[in-house]
């Protein structure tokens, strides 16, 4: 049966992924007993056991660090962390052990692990609201996903999970497709149309590397990651009446990055709007632009734009948080200041 919702997509992926190679093991804050904080993993510890689904104490030290021994001996570990805010906690597991034991080994070692991670703010302040995908760009050894849709939630977890490599798989909190344990993550997915494409019940990857344009236009190029995919799909529609034309790229990964895809669409549109969740400064936005900047730079007939989170905490009170998180009329504003300024 198609999976509807990126959370039931995920489970999808995990269950496919576990009967296909018994080297694929789960560990985690409350994933088995519980199911999971966004209930991903529910159901598994039955239908694998104990030792293949595994409740961890509260240290994300220890889930990452044990994810990262025990696939140098040959498992597969899925970890979940439950907010990607503490990831904070084991950047060394992270950053200095998972990314480079490869490279200092001499390739004599695998890694073949998943960090799996929700991102975004849904009213739970500062320290449980940010989006942090950017950071783990920037440390080499790390492959870097983020899907929007369940279609390639599945996709592109089941290829994370036969990677030989780190990969750090990032989910946005409002795209799970149901409400959270805390009752303040809403779904944020109705009305989306067709963009919410559905996760077949079959077997199949999406490989890394590679973009999706989500809607074709010829006026202005729009790339958008995570929820705020969503929000430019619903701009564009709104846009299209006036006369705008707008294409938006998902990239999917950010590390591999489809630098091409998106550098093509610059040259046919010549304008380029970037809209992300995480902070402007050395952010997503930040990337892509300098990659525009440095392949496509005399294609464009407009300066670019990075539509990102202020460089500010996340704020508490919810009328603050959806001031400072990009909403569609920024978006639509936004993308018309870069059509009107290059015409």
């Amino acid at each position: 049966m198609a999976a509807t919702k990126i959370v039931d997509a995920l489970r999808q992926a995990l269950i496919e992924e576990m009967n296909r190679d018994k080297n694929v093991v789960l560990l985690g804050e409350d994933i088995a007993v519980f199911g999971g904080g966004y209930r991903v993993t529910e159901g598994l510890m039955d239908m694998f056991g104990e030792q293949r689904v595994k409740d961890t104490p509260i240290s994300e030290i220890a889930i990452t660090g044990a994810a990262v021994g025990a696939s140098m001996t040959g498992l597969r570990p899925v970890a979940e962390i439950q907010f990607n805010d503490f990831l904070a906690c084991a950047m060394d597991q992270v950053c200095n052990q998972a990314a480079k034991a490869r490279f200092m080994l001499g390739g004599q070692v695998k890694l073949p692990m998943v960090i799996r991670a929700p991102v975004g703010a849904t009213g739970r302040a500062a320290q449980h609201s940010q989006s942090l995908e950017a950071w783990f760009m920037h440390t080499p050894g790390l492959k870097v996903v983020f899907p929007s849709t369940p279609y390639d939630a599945k996709g592109l977890l089941k290829t994370a999970i036969r990677d030989d490599n780190p990969v750090m798989f990032f989910e946005h909190k409002l795209l799970y497709g149901a409400a959270s344990p805390g009752g303040k993550a809403k779904t944020a997915v109705d009305d989306l149309g067709d963009v919410f494409k559905p996760a077949p019940d079959e077997d199949y990857t999406i490989p890394f590397g590679v973009a999706d344009i989500k809607r074709p236009g010829s006026d202005v190029t729009v790339v958008a990651t995570g929820l705020m995919l969503h929000r430019v799909m619903k701009a564009a529609g709104i846009l299209a009446p006036e006369g705008i034309d707008v294409e938006v790229i998902d990239p999917r990964t950010l590390v591999p990055l489809d630098r091409e895809t998106i550098i093509r669409s610059v040259e046919k549109t010549g304008r380029i709007v970037i809209v992300s969740e995480d902070v402007l400064t050395c952010g997503v936005a930040s990337e892509i632009s300098a990659v525009v900047a440095e392949n496509a730079l005399f294609y464009l007939d407009a300066p670019i734009k990075r539509v990102s989170v202020p460089d500010t905490p996340i704020p508490f009170a919810p009328v603050m948080e959806q001031a400072v998180i990009p909403q569609e009329d920024r978006i639509i504003s936004e993308i018309k200041s870069v059509v009107y300024k290059g015409t």
